[in-house]
Formats: structure tokens, sequence, C-alpha cells
């Protein structure tokens, strides 16, 4: 994709000629290898490589977006007209528009590209030795297999307003799911690593040993009596009440009023002390990014400063709705318009260990694994299956499975308390955090 640019350049050129009084275009490049084992053998060997543009234009205040597989400058010509006249006969949108924002982005080096490219082979092994791992702890009898994966992505955006930017990012991941026990009483658990460059995953055999060790310790689980308790979230569930907030920040909803949170820009949110940053200049961050959806750069934001709400999540259309300015949130496809998104978000990590923090509960809930979405976001009602273990003189007890915990986000954000085991290993990050006081449904 050497001459992209030029490509995505000749796109907008033909979209200007075709009447469309402005237009950006989007190239998306991937290619991407995976392998999935089970049991010994090797069920799936996919390699896939595609390549998607998407032209948007405006005709006035009125917009259309068209997508094609085919990367073909001989049909550059028809594209651009059919996506004018699509234009043409759609309603106006007042707060339309390419993002005013978008300008020179800073050469900042974030190390997204990694050079080296596992084969099948290597692949194989190392979701071989994942599964594995996984099978030679005691206690699991079953597996739902171990898998592999890279990726290369290529991100090319050009808009009739000047801008022009390209990104390459790799990932590589591991994942393993283990079962344990027999008959109706079987349980099962994961564990997974995922990175930009092949030497920040983490060791498959250790992967696949969590994953068989989370299982077993899930064996024989009960149901506690309903009632009112402390809860506290592993953290890889715990970065499910950030993907909240980051709903209820959102400028679209803010901008139509269907937040819970649309009146409590300024206001204290979360208990002081809790900070939330949204870094999209992270070095190898797994949702890094120079530039957005539209071509505005990004910045390292506070979000929740000292538990107050500082910002909202805006690209351009949002950011007018609300009279503000982008925040470089914009993420978008091909095939569809932008609209606002984090990028590597995560929970300031607090003083207390995670011991520290159920070390006062005499009789609480410790988080392992959510089910369902019962999450209003208007309301903030919040209402979601959940399995873990009970939390007894503060420490893990027996494990539980099939209750329902339930409370207002508004509630859970303001008696939320940080502990210090944040890792950043995905694009959505937070430590173990405990909640004052959540409603359990069990027996």
């Amino acid at each position: 994709m050497s001459d992209a640019l030029a490509l995505m350049a000749d796109l907008i050129a033909r979209a200007r000629a075709a009447g469309a009084d402005a237009a950006d275009a989007l190239l998306v490049a991937s290619t991407s290898l995976s392998v999935q084992r089970r049991l010994g053998q090797t069920e799936q060997l996919e390699r896939a490589e595609g390549r998607d543009l998407g032209l948007r234009v405006f005709v006035g205040r009125r917009q259309a977006i068209v997508s094609s597989t085919a990367v073909d400058p001989a049909g550059f010509a028809a594209l651009a007209e059919r996506a004018v006249a699509m234009a043409r006969v759609v309603p106006e949108d007042p707060h339309g528009g390419l993002a005013a924002e978008a300008g020179q982005v800073k050469a900042l080096d974030l190390d997204l590209e990694d050079p080296s490219e596992p084969d099948a082979a290597a692949l194989i092994e190392a979701a071989n030795t994942a599964e594995q791992a996984a099978l030679a702890v005691s206690g699991v009898t079953n597996s739902e297999g171990g898998s592999a994966r890279y990726s290369r992505t290529e991100i090319v955006l050009v808009t009739s307003a000047g801008f022009s930017g390209r990104t390459v990012r790799t990932g590589h991941s591991i994942s393993a799911t283990a079962l344990a026990g027999t008959g109706t009483g079987m349980q099962r658990d994961y564990d997974y690593t995922s990175a930009v460059h092949l030497s920040d995953l983490e060791d498959p055999a250790l992967i696949g040993r969590n994953a068989g060790e989370r299982a077993v310790r899930r064996l024989n689980p009960t149901r506690p009596k309903t009632g009112k308790l402390p809860v506290v979230f592993d953290p890889r569930v715990a970065a499910s009440l950030l993907g909240h907030l980051a709903g209820a920040i959102n400028g679209a909803g803010v901008a139509r009023g269907t937040s819970f949170l649309k009146d409590s820009m300024g206001k204290q949110v979360f208990p002081a002390g809790i900070t939330i940053i949204d870094d999209p200049h992270r070095h190898r961050g797994l949702r890094s990014r120079l530039f957005d959806g539209e071509g505005v750069a990004g910045q390292r934001m506070e979000l929740v400063a000292n538990g107050i709400l500082t910002t909202w999540l805006l690209d351009s259309r949002s950011a007018r709705q609300l009279g503000l300015v982008s925040t470089g949130h914009a993420s978008r496809g091909t095939g569809g318009p932008p609209s606002p998104g984090p990028t590597n978000l995560y929970l300031a990590p607090g003083t207390l260990s995670q011991a520290e923090l159920m070390a006062d509960i005499k009789e609480g809930l410790y988080v392992t694994e959510m089910i369902g979405m019962g999450v209003n976001g208007i309301t903030g009602d919040y209402s979601r299956g959940a399995a873990g273990f009970m939390i007894r003189d503060g420490v893990l007890a027996e494990p539980v499975a099939e209750v329902t915990i339930a409370g207002r986000l508004q509630d859970i954000f303001a008696g939320l308390v940080a502990a210090n085991d944040l890792r950043l290993r995905r694009g959505m990050d937070s430590p173990s955090v405990r909640i004052t006081e959540m409603t359990l449904a069990g027996s």
C-alpha cells in the first residue's frame, strides 16, 4: 500500500469533480493468521486478507457513505458519482461535516508495528502449549481449546480539507479455555494475552495453567442467600465498569439526552482520589493512535480527575451538537459514519492491595465473571449475572454461581474504591475495585 495515500487523494478528487462539497476517504488493509487447537488436534487454521475502502461525501449538509472491497482506480469515478447522487436525496444534517479540528499530527513513535510475523507452525506451537498446560492441571477434565492469532492492519485516511494520515498496527494473542469436573457439575474458565509485539505476550504455558486452575477453583459452587453486601470486582471484570462509563459520557448519547450522566459534567461522580484516564499515545498500546477517524489528533485526557467528571468523549458531530470541540475520539469503519469511543482507557490504581481491599469484609462477593448485559444507559439501572467466590472474614471462600448482582451505576461509581493491582494488558484496564454495597439475588 505504498501508493495508498495517492489512491485516496485521487478518490477525493473524483468526489469533488462529481459535485461533493467535501469528502473523506478511508482505506483499511488487513492480514491475519489464526489457529485453533483442541485435544491435541488442529481444528482450524485460517488466513485472511482484505482491502476495504469507504468514501464519505457531503453535498451541503447532506451526507452519504459508500464502501467497496474493490480498490480499483478505474471504478473511482462511478463510486464517487454514486455517493454524490445518494447525498443529494437524503435529509440535511445540521451538525454534519468534516472535523474542523483535523490537521497536522505530531509525530510520535508509538511502536505499533512488530516486524516479526509468526508462521502457522509457530502459532500451532503456541496454541498447543497453552492447551497442554491447561490439561496438565489436576482436576481439568476437558478443553475448549487453545488459540493463537497474528494480525496486521494498515489504515489510510485522506480528507478534502487537506488531512492525510497513515497508521500500521500489528497484534498477537494467545488464549486457552479449560473445563473441570464431570457431568452437570462441570465448570469452565479461560485466560488470554494480547499485545502489539510478540515479545510482550505472556508465556503460553502460564495462560493455559491459569485457565486450568481457575476452572478447578470454580467446582462445586453454591448459591448464597439474597441480600445486600459489599462486592469486589476482579480486574478482568472491573474493566466492564469503565465500559459503562464510556457509554455514559459518549457525546452522541449526551447530545440526545439518553445518558444518566448527561447533567454531570464538572460534578463529583466518583469518590475523591479516583482518576480515569484515556491515553491514545501509550507506547505499544492496543488502542494507541496518532489521529482519530476524522483526522483529529489524540491526547492523553483525565476523563475523571479526583472523582470529578471533566469531559465527554466527542467526535466532530456530537461536539457541534453540544457547542464544544472534538476531543479526538472519533472511531469509524469503512461502511459507517464516525462515532465517539475511547482509546486506551484505564482506572488509575489506588493505594490498597487487593487483600487490604477485602480485609474488613465479614461477608461479601468476589466477582470473576459477568453474564448478560442488563444495563440501562438512560437510568443507570444495573443488573447482571455473576459468578465468583464468597468473601468471608476478609478472604476468599467457596465458589458461587448463578447469582445476579444489581444496583444503580450512579451508586456503584460513587462507592468505588480501587486497589493497587492495575496491569495494562488490554485496551480497557482496571485494578480490583470494591463497591460499597450491591443487591445479590441468590437462593
